[in-house]
């Protein structure tokens, strides 16, 4: 019996002694030496380093396993060592002190190496797609509204006007390119209004805006206009807006108030430029040998005067100007009319009877018109006066019209544009070209300085001049131009005296 009770607790203490060495060995982990999963594996003859993610507990296993069964080995021992309570003082400190080393250990050992997932040099992963990024403040749409325009995503408060910057709250809306607008925001921007009745020019039956535009001054307006009895100026041909002031001359047309600051009512008014462009004439070598009278005469004379000339076109659908050739009489403009209102008062006139002592007999220009346009006139009528006092006979309207427009050009050129400028315009060859044969250019002009509106109305006037579109006056300027720029003036008066026509 002995020997079997010793033989027992030799098992016993045997197994104990197993299980201690069991219990240590889990506490402690393995050993050095031991290959460890957690660690980053170094292949050799590899630059790279691989890394694997330590193994993390699975949700059927939790973590207090571990603890449980250290629990279970714990109580196993104590109860074996209540049955043999002689044994429990072997070897008890030894055991004891191993035990609280292992349990010491293993709350200092942490079994999972340190693990950072961030890596700042990694590449930006790319949003999910289900992500919406708004056009206008490029930040990402959580919840709530948001809208969907032009393949794009806009918060309510950021999908704005481009014109107010106001948030756009209506159903409607208008776009230009990938810019939106209010509908009125556009209208107001983008919708062209009449320079007539100031209000937004109306579409048409197909839906289209249809206005008219004035080629020079930009101005537009409503069809209808032409028809409704609107007045437009006789000198630079604007519509006035209504409630605008304008000056009704009496005779059919009216006149802007810009244009009648510089209009010239009578004949008397007149002479001091008619004879400005007579020294114009002679500076050029072509002097008027002979005093040809000149009148300011109203509409109806200057269209009877006009009836009884045999020769000759005029410009059409208004003649402002006449160089008679026959004997005739005709009411003159005596006096400067008064203004009263909006209309000309105490308009004075006075027959004359104008004989015939050369081959022109008068000058007779439209009363009424700005300075500068009565100054192309008279150059215009001048310059018919010159070819036939100097036996240019049988010209064609296209080449007589023509280099009579040429001078009214160039006359108007010497008095809106500085002496240096008028050198680097395309129509300075005509002075240029005469200059080389009368042995100096047209001479300035003597008036001072003229205002910025007065430059702007020749600039219009120039404007009429190379862009008329009658077949004498218009097409006769462009080939008159073309050969005087070409050849110079006195080669071009030289042709047309011996083939009556411009060299090419």
């Amino acid at each position: 019996m002995a020997y079997s009770s010793r033989s027992f607790d030799q098992c016993s203490h045997e197994r104990r002694s197993s299980f201690m060495k069991w219990l240590c060995a889990l506490l402690k982990g393995q050993k050095d030496g031991e290959p460890d999963r957690r660690r980053p594996r170094v292949t050799a003859g590899e630059e790279t380093t691989l890394w694997e993610e330590p193994a993390r507990p699975k949700e059927e296993d939790p973590p207090g396993n571990n603890n449980e069964e250290l629990d279970r080995a714990l109580a196993l021992s104590l109860a074996e060592d209540a049955k043999n309570p002689k044994e429990q003082n072997h070897d008890k400190g030894e055991n004891d002190e191993e035990l609280a080393r292992a349990i010491q250990d293993s709350l200092n050992m942490n079994p999972y190496r340190p693990y950072n997932p961030y890596n700042p040099y990694a590449p930006t992963q790319p949003r999910p797609r289900g992500n919406r990024v708004c056009g206008g403040c490029k930040h990402e749409i959580g919840h709530g509204h948001y809208l969907s325009c032009m393949g794009m995503f806009w918060h309510t408060q950021c999908f704005r006007c481009s014109s107010c910057h106001h948030p756009i709250r209506e159903t409607e809306f208008t776009l230009l390119g990938a810019d939106p607008y209010h509908k009125l925001c556009y209208k107001e921007l983008h919708h062209p209004k009449c320079d007539v009745c100031l209000q937004f020019i109306p579409t048409n039956r197909n839906g289209m805006i249809e206005y008219r535009a004035h080629p020079f001054w930009g101005q537009k307006y409503c069809p209808l206009h032409e028809h409704d009895r609107t007045p437009r100026c006789c000198s630079c041909e604007k519509m006035e807006p209504r409630n605008t002031k304008y000056m009704s001359l009496g005779d059919g047309r009216s006149l802007c108030m810009e244009c009648l600051d510089s209009a010239i009512m009578d004949t008397g008014e007149c002479q001091p430029l008619y004879h400005s462009i007579r020294d114009y004439y002679e500076g050029m070598y072509m002097k008027l040998d002979q005093q040809i009278p000149m009148l300011l005469v109203e509409r109806q004379a200057l269209n009877e005067a006009m009836e009884g000339e045999s020769k000759g076109p005029h410009h059409m659908p208004e003649t402002r100007g006449l160089c008679l050739s026959e004997e005739q009489t005709v009411s003159s403009i005596l006096r400067r009319p008064r203004i009263g209102g909006n209309r000309l008062l105490d308009m004075r006139t006075q027959p004359q009877k104008l004989t015939r002592r050369c081959e022109v007999t008068a000058i007779l220009v439209l009363y009424g018109l700005p300075r500068l346009l009565t100054g192309s006139i008279l150059a215009h009528e001048l310059m018919h006066g010159w070819l036939r006092l100097k036996g240019y006979r049988s010209l064609k309207a296209e080449v007589e019209e023509g280099i009579c427009q040429v001078m009214s050009y160039l006359w108007l050129e010497s008095e809106i544009l500085p002496a240096t400028s008028r050198h680097t315009q395309p129509s300075t060859s005509y002075a240029s070209s005469s200059s080389s044969y009368y042995g100096h250019g047209p001479p300035p002009s003597k008036k001072g300085g003229i205002s910025h509106t007065e430059k702007k109305l020749g600039g219009f006037f120039l404007h009429q001049i190379a862009n008329d579109t009658s077949t004498a006056y218009g097409d006769g300027f462009r080939a008159a131009y073309a050969a005087v720029n070409k050849y110079g003036l006195r080669q071009t008066l030289n042709h047309m005296r011996l083939t009556g026509g411009f060299p090419v």
